[in-house]
């Protein structure tokens, strides 16, 4: 709507539309209108009404009734003079929505203000409708459906937050900076940032200096478990894996002479094709972070750390042996084939000329059988 236009009751809101209106309202007996015009009453727009999760056709329940509630709670409009005090000038509404579930929350905000009634009142009112989600994962795109896609940034879960698994990244003068690159499937990478110190190691301020090499490290969010496909889900703890680590130790070390710093962080993801040969879907089988840590003596001035992380993607598929050939034919020769041989150079009652045509006959059989083959 636009300023100049009267402000109408009945205009219907869109799920999932936010937008802003403003209107005008003319009172001519402000003293009247003060105390009964719900317009002006700041409870009349969220009191005795509820908003329903879902759309639903049949008997509303209670379970999907949200009600509307006030950030703080407003006071009634009142006449002193001719003057009408907590008049509503602005609606805030915020809808909380979770997908699928429906609308969760709902939650309004009143700005008040004053008008005066001589001869005629005036006010102007706007009106707000936003939506949003909770849910900080709602705007990221999968990785994968299910499996994982080359060049898919690499999904983990931290507090039951899907995050992306993130490494070092430098700024332009090379010390580390805040923003991190991400790690992509299947594309390995090294990357590397001078890590600002500016201390005297000291056997007081060796753990905290540890601390501070694992963070920049791990980054804000520590990836505790890796996605096995693009598109895990998050409540399901079986489409999940661990990542084994491996820190640094103080086993042999004397803590009053030396502090094991880590400078290096070597990041393997084990990786394989899942499923039939004609559809095969990549999945995360594990990770290892492998931390290379650096023996430093205690009592020196520490003021640039260089630190360097490695990503390798290893695949362990494990492919079926390939079809065999064609099978060959076999020829099988009848019952007592060499039998005409036999009785050819028997010569057990046989003249010569039988002899000699038996002879012929054979030679032309296998001469027959030598060009058939």
């Amino acid at each position: 709507m636009f300023a100049s236009q009267l402000c109408v009751d009945e205009n219907p809101a869109g799920f999932l539309e936010s937008k802003s209106t403003s209107c005008i309202r003319i009172f001519t007996n402000l003293t009247r209108s003060c105390t009964t015009d719900p317009a002006l009453n700041a409870a009349s727009y969220y009191r005795d009404f509820s908003v329903l999760k879902v759309p639903v056709n049949l008997t509303v329940f209670q379970p999907l009734q949200v009600k509307i509630i006030p950030v703080s709670m407003p006071a009634p409009p009142r006449m002193i003079g001719s003057t009408c005090y907590n008049v509503v000038s602005e609606v805030v509404y915020k809808v909380e929505f979770n997908g699928i579930h429906g609308i969760q929350n709902v939650s309004v905000q009143f700005n008040l203000a004053n008008i005066y009634g001589e001869p005629r009142s005036i006010l102007q009112q706007r009106f707000s409708l936003n939506f949003w989600n909770r849910s900080p994962f709602i705007n990221k795109q999968r990785s994968g459906n299910p499996g994982y896609i080359t060049g898919a940034p690499l999904v983990a879960l931290y507090n039951d937050t899907q995050q992306y698994v993130t490494v070092l990244q430098n700024q332009d003068n090379g010390q580390c900076s805040e923003k991190r690159y991400r790690i992509r499937f299947r594309e390995s990478m090294r990357s590397g940032c001078q890590f600002n110190a500016s201390v005297k190691l000291e056997e007081t301020n060796c753990v905290h200096l540890q601390n501070s090499m694992y963070q920049a490290f791990q980054g804000p969010h520590y990836p505790g478990r890796l996605a096995i496909t693009g598109n895990a889900d998050a409540s399901n703890p079986g489409e999940w894996n661990n990542i084994f680590t491996q820190r640094c130790t103080m086993q042999g070390i004397q803590p009053s002479v030396h502090c094991m710093i880590p400078i290096s962080l070597e990041i393997q993801v084990i990786w394989a094709q899942v499923g039939l040969l004609s559809n095969p879907q990549a999945q995360v089988l594990g990770a290892r972070y492998h931390y290379i840590c650096k023996l430093q003596s205690l009592g020196t001035y520490i003021n640039m750390l260089p630190l360097m992380t490695t990503v390798a993607f290893t695949d362990v598929t494990k492919w079926p042996e390939p079809p065999r050939s064609q099978p060959r034919v076999y020829w099988k020769l009848p019952f007592d084939f060499f039998f005409p041989f036999k009785m050819a150079f028997s010569g057990v009652g046989r003249n010569s000329g039988n002899q000699a045509g038996t002879l012929l006959v054979t030679l032309t059989l296998c001469g027959s059988l030598i060009l058939n083959t």
